[in-house]
């Protein structure tokens, strides 16, 4: 397994960087049969230190976490113990919709824009009705089922997810809706 453990505007020691990588084989070996990488973030937030971690599984899932305490050891083992909630809770369903899948993940790629929110400054009509791109950039879209993309919402944290079906040859779309349940675009 690969491991990217970096600190933003901290020195992240070699003790730290054995600590992490000890941790998350420890939770991933029981969960994650396949892990493929680990990208641990360690930074100051106030007099706080925040980890975010992101694993990467080879089934084509990320898990995602975060936390914060008072000292970097605790932020992490707090990240790590939401992380294996995380997996914990999935794993019935991990095994459920991967026993059947003999390959990973098949991504496709696609382009993604960030477009400029208009400020109105005044009730004047605006000069261009073309967005401002303010970005671009190269993203990947997974080919999942629906139950798989739905699982890859919630590991992930994600408030939409844009993936490619397996049953059927189109781009979908899972979004979670207000009221709590999961919406699903089938054009």
């Amino acid at each position: 397994m690969r491991y990217q453990i970096t600190g933003k505007q901290i020195d992240v020691g070699e003790a730290l960087q054995t600590h992490v990588k000890t941790e998350l084989d420890a939770m991933l070996g029981k969960y994650a049969g396949r892990p493929t990488d680990a990208t641990v973030i360690f930074s100051k937030s106030a007099h706080e230190f925040v980890c975010e971690t992101v694993v990467h599984l080879s089934t084509g899932l990320n898990a995602t976490a975060k936390a914060h305490a008072t000292e970097i050891y605790a932020a992490f083992d707090a990240c790590c113990e939401k992380m294996d909630k995380q997996l914990r809770r999935y794993k019935r369903r991990l095994k459920d919709h991967h026993k059947d899948r003999a390959e990973p993940v098949e991504l496709f790629g696609a382009s993604s824009y960030i477009l400029a929110g208009e400020v109105d400054t005044h009730d004047d009509e605006p000069e261009s009705l073309q967005p401002i791109i303010v970005a671009e950039m190269e993203t990947k879209i997974p080919s999942l089922t629906v139950g798989e993309a739905v699982m890859q919402m919630e590991l992930a944290g994600l408030p939409v997810l844009v993936f490619r079906n397996d049953k059927k040859d189109g781009v979908n779309v899972v979004y979670r809706r207000e009221d709590g349940n999961i919406g699903w675009i089938d054009p």
